[in-house]
Formats: structure tokens, C-alpha cells, sequence
């Protein structure tokens, strides 16, 4: 192989393929009858391999909503200070701004064929609540609140459940879908509107 050749397109990471490998098996035997060592086989790795990239196989599901959303904290961050819940709803369109369009969730719009049905269900909740509480924390820290109080609770829930499903409804609109920031902001504004 020539140095040129080489240079070509960058490598996969491991995380990758194995998101890749786990993907053609959910589709082609089902969700439930899927193993880990099955997607490790098919991506050429070792069991201990996917266990350092994932804890489950749940985690492959939204492998790329999980790397958009891990800049949510430092978008939090960023934002200049005024209304706590318009402060989230600036945050959560950065983060679906940076998002890369391509890479819709396969979960979101092949979930049936998967047969994924309470699986999705629970992985899906499971990111919720995490991130329900990162931005809980941030609104209780702005208001001058303790994170358990309802006010930063009920703001969080909702602005996330605004983007939750506007990022549903981008997955789901198929190829004309645009940008998933154009979806998530209009939702997430509405909310905040209205929360004051």
C-alpha cells in the first residue's frame, strides 16, 4: 500500500465500527437476539474492546446523540446569564447546532424494524433523567435553589422533553429533515416562553 493510498480517509474508531457492526445485526435478528460478542465478532474486536467504548448495548443506540450531548454541560456554561429556562433553551440549540445532521439515530427511525419496543424505551429514559439533572443542577445554581426543589426539576423536564421530541420529529422526517437545530429551537423557545 503506497503512502497516498494510505492518506486517503481517516480511520474509523473502534467506537465506530462497532455502532456500524452492532446496527446490521439489530436489523437483520432483532434487537433482543443480538449478544455483545455477536457485534464484537462482526466488528473485529474483542468483548473487552466494546466493554471500554460502551457500557451495554443499549449505549449503541445513541452513540450519536450521546456525543452531541456531552458538550451539553459546557454549552450551559457558555451562555450569557439572564432567564434560567432561556438560558437551557440556548444551550440545548447549541448543542443540536453542532450536532452533525448526517448521523441520524438509527433507533429513532429503524426502531421498529429492530424491534427495539421496551429497550428503546428504557435507554432513552435512562438519558433523560442524567441529563434532566445536569441541566436541573444548572437552573437550582441560577435561581438560587437546591436541585431537588420542583422550579429547576419542572424546568429541566420540560425544555428537555421539547427537544426530546423535536428531535424525534427531525429523525423521523426522513430525508428533507434539515438541520436538527431548525427543530429543536422553535420547540425549545416556545417552552421557555412560556416557563418565564
Amino acid at each position: 500500500m503506497t503512502e497516498s493510498s494510505r492518506a486517503g480517509r481517516p480511520r474509523r474508531s473502534s467506537a465506530d465500527i462497532l455502532a456500524d457492526a452492532a446496527s446490521e445485526l439489530f436489523l437483520e435478528n432483532g434487537y433482543a437476539k443480538t449478544t455483545v460478542d455477536q457485534i464484537a465478532q462482526r466488528a473485529g474486536v474483542s468483548r473487552a474492546t466494546f466493554f471500554n467504548y460502551f457500557g451495554g448495548k443499549a449505549d449503541l443506540l445513541w452513540v450519536d446523540l450521546d456525543r452531541s450531548l456531552e458538550a451539553l454541560p459546557g454549552c450551559l456554561r457558555a451562555v450569557p446569564r439572564g432567564v434560567p429556562a432561556r438560558e437551557v433553551a440556548e444551550a440545548l440549540t447549541a448543542v443540536a447546532r453542532a450536532h452533525d445532521d448526517s448521523r441520524v439515530p438509527w433507533a429513532l427511525t429503524q426502531g421498529e424494524t429492530m424491534r427495539l419496543g421496551d429497550d428503546l424505551v428504557a435507554s432513552g429514559a435512562a438519558r433523560f433523567v442524567a441529563h434532566q439533572a445536569v441541566i436541573g443542577t444548572f437552573v437550582a445554581e441560577r435561581l438560587g435553589l437546591r436541585p431537588d426543589d420542583p422550579q429547576p426539576r419542572l424546568v429541566a423536564a420540560t425544555l428537555l422533553a421539547a427537544a426530546g421530541a423535536a428531535t424525534v420529529a427531525w429523525a423521523r422526517a426522513g430525508i428533507g429533515r434539515g438541520e436538527l437545530a431548525s427543530h429543536v429551537a422553535p420547540a425549545v423557545d416556545a417552552v421557555a416562553l412560556g416557563l418565564g
